[in-house]
């Protein structure tokens, strides 16, 4: 038997940083699932008390708030939040986030039975646009095609059927076992938004665990696919996000990607890719510059947050 199917102890961990208006819908349908939560832990990188009174509303005395004075961002939220889910006792910790929320109240089931019959130690369910439920937030290639629509991963080449083995988006709406967390630890506080999600898949991989997407579930989110950008006519992409912060973090956390085991052999295709993109695509040299710049950032591990030295 695996962790997962042992479970008994579930807490869901959410991080919010003033979005109470979005939070309280992600609670909502977190605090309603027909698999009830024993925990939903609320960790607050904004620090409000509107946040806390939300929280004592919708979950009661199963809600654990989590102030923070000091904005953790994503990686460092997570860290907090999953830190004292196994202080509590959990079994397995669900996450979500505060711009987005599970399908419906089968989610965290649907989570549960899927690990059962697969056996697996991590699973995620499939994120989907909040706008539009069947067309996926996040892209994603399989080979040399792209899928764009939640019915385009269930298909002969899928011989699981319900599941994609080794894919996941960890944190909108993955549930992790508590001895999985034992092996691959925490999510990173350094990163803070970007690129926390990929290193930390990253250590699933590395360490073995038996981790996939459960096709017969959702969880839905703002879309996410306009800052991937198509190049050599849509046959690849780069990510360019809208604005210079988003940019900043991503770019520098890429850069700490690429420099870590199990990554580096994808290091000369990041550089042709974006070489590509600014220089060919954008005629961007300056673009081209910055990204160098805070590509070297994050494989020396300069870690310094937005503002601070920039």
């Amino acid at each position: 038997m695996n962790s997962l199917s042992s479970a008994s102890s579930i807490a869901a961990v959410i991080v919010t940083h003033h979005r109470a208006e979005l939070l309280q819908h992600s609670l909502r349908v977190v605090a309603e699932q027909t698999r009830p939560v024993q925990h939903i832990i609320v960790v607050d990188n904004g620090n409000e008390i509107r946040v806390k009174e939300l929280l004592e509303d919708i979950a009661g005395d199963r809600g654990v708030y989590l102030p923070s004075q000091h904005n953790l961002g994503g990686g460092g939220g997570f860290a907090y939040g999953f830190l004292t889910a196994l202080a509590l006792g959990a079994d397995a910790v669900w996450c979500a986030d505060d711009d987005g929320r599970p399908e419906g109240p089968e989610v965290l089931a649907n989570l549960l039975d899927c690990a059962r019959r697969h056996q697996l130690d991590a699973v995620s369910p499939v994120v989907c646009t909040l706008e539009e439920p069947e067309r996926l937030a996040f892209p994603l290639r399989r080979g040399l095609e792209w899928r764009r629509f939640r019915k385009e991963l269930s298909d002969s080449k899928n011989p699981q059927g319900d599941v994609l083995m080794g894919i996941a988006s960890l944190f909108n709406g993955a549930l992790f076992s508590a001895q999985t967390l034992d092996r691959i630890g925490v999510p990173d506080l350094r990163l803070f938004i970007r690129g926390d999600e990929v290193e930390y898949h990253r250590r699933l991989v590395r360490s073995g665990q038996r981790f996939g997407t459960c096709l017969r579930t959702a969880y839905l989110h703002p879309d996410g696919a306009e800052e991937f950008k198509p190049i050599l006519g849509g046959r690849m992409h780069t990510q360019y996000p809208d604005n210079e912060v988003k940019r900043f973090f991503t770019y520098r956390n890429r850069g700490y990607l690429m420099n870590q085991p199990g990554m580096r052999r994808l290091l000369p295709q990041e550089y042709a890719r974006f070489a590509w993109f600014f220089l060919v695509q954008r005629r961007d040299i300056t673009g081209f510059r910055e990204w160098l710049r805070l590509h070297r950032k994050g494989r020396r591990e300069h870690f310094a947050r937005y503002g601070d030295i920039h």
